[in-house]
């Protein structure tokens, strides 16, 4: 089955799409990160997550990017191409594409070609592929012709097959159609010339490929609404002869044969195709989902401001223009099998009988671990949690099936209905299992997030904190409610991971900090008195303050613990009304942890903590915000918490003040980037004095 989710607009800022879109979106070297080239000048860097740009690059005024930026995940490096000929290569840490790295080529490129595992490939628009490398080495090198006259690129892929590089290119000429597919682990181009069928009059709108062992799956929608396939060898036959390929019908009708935006067409998977069009002659843009398998629309959602009929999609995200916005629509697509084309009877049953779960594996009858036949099986695998336990452990280390997905989901939803019929039944090493396999959500399994809060399993909240994307920013809150009032001796019992929690043992910190009190840490020392008044109404000696606040005020797995809440995601306004029903001297424990850790951030000069997933430095002041946000009138009142709200103060007085000494810095390097490089001095000494202020 598949599924499309709640759209959602990457950034409200208008891009400069041209009559025909953007130029490209491409992946970075972070999964969650992308970039984005509109048809103007400019390359914006976006995070997904956070729906929001991290950076932005343009060329001058007068230039224009003929070719979408790619990222070398070998360097993580940016590459773009301006004006058909000009190579920039830039980092994050650049601001200026005019000043970042330049080189000229010697003939046009068509695009350039980046996937994991292997260096960029740059496509010539005469069908002439170099690698990066090999370019960069002597970019005026000769470029040869490989297409014919007045044959252009229409689309291309980059594929990693059998760990080797094969790059298929589509070309157009007098309306014949042909495919160019370049094996790089052999250098053998082959052409094949691309049949149409009965309709030799229509015109392919979109391609789009995928990969097995032995064939590269072309698929073409074409002007008249349907969508056929044409398999193309990985080795072929005979690579020096022009061979013939024909194509056949996959899908027909799927879009109006007059859509007027254009279409488009990508494969999610071996199974699944997304199309961007209009179903009917008259009806708005669509965005469907096909089953290629089964021939079957699996769902589709409606567009009312149009589209530029382009669509790209990374992981599990589609990326397209809906009106003059860039829109993210997460999608859902699990492995065909004839259960999920066919769906599931529901059988009624009679009052007061216990519904049991049926784990059917449609395509291997014999079973698979929990590919139970009937009833009586099921019945036997749930004597005992630990009879669940072993047959779970079995399943799991098995290769994935092609339902395993679907299997999965439906054994952790009939554990949950047990757990809910029967208090006494909590299988949570299996639970825990089930989590790890990194298939599950919220959104899949509610009830699991509830049942633990119920039970008060910590462990089990911990890792859903962690592998879980779109948790509600209530059960949030309940967790955090949970972690904060557990009491040490439970918590000694649990096991929880500790791989976000450093060493907190830190005595030769704890005498240096007592024996030299003044000494300033990232700008930052918890004994800067600037309001002597708070100092005289606390009757104690800075010494102690800074060993108590040097010291942490939770245990190591409740730290563990209120990490997991650091990391996880939220929306501030739906997150504060839940804050403010946690109690104040919870909340007051929380903000001295969370002052505990900036204490030991400020220790070094990358203002980060030690281990293999601390919190950072913003996770650790957006929540101390969050917190005296929702509950400053009700902690100001507690007077134990009167010495950490003086010390919050002091650490926001220091934070004014290095960012502003930052600032200043900035400023001072912007002006030094402006002073004239190219000056004359040769054979001239001089002393040139910059002041900094």
């Amino acid at each position: 089955m598949a599924a499309l989710e709640e759209e959602f607009t990457l950034s409200s800022v208008v891009l400069s799409a041209g009559p025909e879109g953007l130029l490209g979106v491409e992946q970075s070297d972070k999964t969650d990160q992308f970039l984005v080239t509109d048809s103007g000048r400019t390359v914006i860097l976006y995070k997904v997550s956070d729906q929001k740009p991290l950076g932005s690059w343009s060329v001058k005024q007068g230039q224009i990017i003929t070719c979408p930026a790619v990222c070398n995940f070998q360097t993580r490096e940016y590459i773009v191409v301006h004006d058909n000929k000009v190579l920039r290569i830039w980092n994050n840490e650049d601001v200026n594409l005019d000043k970042v790295f330049k080189a000229t080529l010697s003939a046009e490129v068509y695009r350039i070609l980046s996937v994991q595992g292997t260096e960029p490939l740059v496509l010539f628009k005469e069908g002439a592929v170099r690698g990066l490398e090999a370019l960069l080495a002597d970019p005026q090198q000769k470029i040869e012709t490989v297409i014919s006259d007045e044959e252009v690129i229409k689309w291309t892929k980059f594929f990693i097959v059998f760990r080797h590089p094969v790059l298929i290119f589509i070309t157009e000429k007098h309306g014949n159609y042909f495919a160019y597919v370049q094996m790089f682990n052999s250098r053998i181009l082959t052409k094949y010339t691309l049949l149409l069928g009965q309709d030799e009059n229509s015109v392919i709108e979109s391609f789009t490929a995928s990969v097995d062992r032995k064939f590269i799956s072309l698929m073409s929608l074409s002007s008249d609404g349907c969508i056929y396939e044409t398999l193309i060898p990985i080795r072929p036959t005979d690579p020096e002869k022009n061979q013939t390929l024909v194509r056949s019908l996959l899908l027909k009708a799927v879009v109006s044969g007059n859509t007027r935006n254009g279409v488009a067409l990508t494969a999610l998977n071996q199974d699944h195709i997304a199309v961007l069009g209009s179903p009917q002659a008259a009806s708005k843009e669509c965005l469907s989902v096909w089953n290629i398998k089964f021939q079957t629309l699996q769902t589709s959602k409606e567009l009312p401001q149009g589209t530029s009929g382009q669509l790209w999609y990374y992981g599990e995200n589609l990326f397209m223009l809906h009106g003059k916005s860039l829109t993210v629509i997460p999608y859902k697509c699990e492995v065909s099998s004839l259960a999920g084309a066919l769906g599931k009877l529901k059988h009624g049953q009679d009052p007061g009988t216990h519904v049991m779960p049926r784990f059917v594996n449609w395509e291997t009858p014999q079973g698979c671990g929990l590919g139970f036949q009937n009833s009586e099986q099921s019945r036997r695998i749930e004597d005992s949690e630990k009879h669940i336990e072993v047959e779970v452990r079995k399943f799991l280390a098995l290769k994935q099936t092609p339902d395993f997905h679907t299997v999965i989901g439906d054994t952790v939803t009939g554990l949950l209905e047990r757990c809910k019929a029967e208090p006494s039944f909590y299988p949570r090493n299996c639970l825990v299992q089930l989590i790890q396999t990194h298939v599950l959500s919220y959104s899949l399994c509610p009830d699991l997030m509830e049942i633990a809060l119920i039970k008060k399993d910590v462990q089990l909240l911990q890792l859903c904190l962690q592998q879980f994307p779109d948790i509600p920013e209530s059960v949030t809150c309940a967790c955090l409610k949970i972690f904060l009032s557990i009491g040490d001796d439970s918590l000694q019992e649990t096991d929880v991971s500790m791989e976000s929690v450093f060493d907190y043992s830190n005595s030769v910190h704890d005498e240096k900090m007592e024996e030299q009190t003044e000494i300033l840490q990232n700008g930052f020392s918890p004994e800067e008195d600037k309001c002597s008044n708070c100092d005289q109404e606390l009757n104690k000696k800075p010494q102690d303050e800074t060993k108590e606040s040097t010291s942490c005020p939770v245990v190591p797995k409740r730290a563990a613990l209120l990490n997991a809440i650091l990391h996880s995601a939220y929306s501030e306004t739906f997150l504060l009304p839940h804050l403010k029903d946690i109690p104040a001297q919870h909340i007051t424990l929380f903000l001295k942890y969370l002052y505990f850790l900036y204490l030991k951030c400020s220790e070094n000069a990358t203002m980060t903590l030690p281990g293999i997933n601390p919190p950072t430095l913003n996770q650790i002041m957006d929540w101390i915000c969050l917190l005296l946000d929702a509950n400053f009138t009700v902690v100001v009142m507690m007077p134990e918490a009167k010495r950490l709200l003086i010390n919050l103060y002091k650490l926001v007085k220091s934070q004014i003040s290095v960012y502003s000494e930052l600032n200043k810095i900035e400023v001072s390097f912007r002006e030094l980037q402006k002073l004239n490089q190219e000056k004359n001095n040769r054979g001239l000494y001089s002393i040139e004095v910059l002041e900094l202020f």
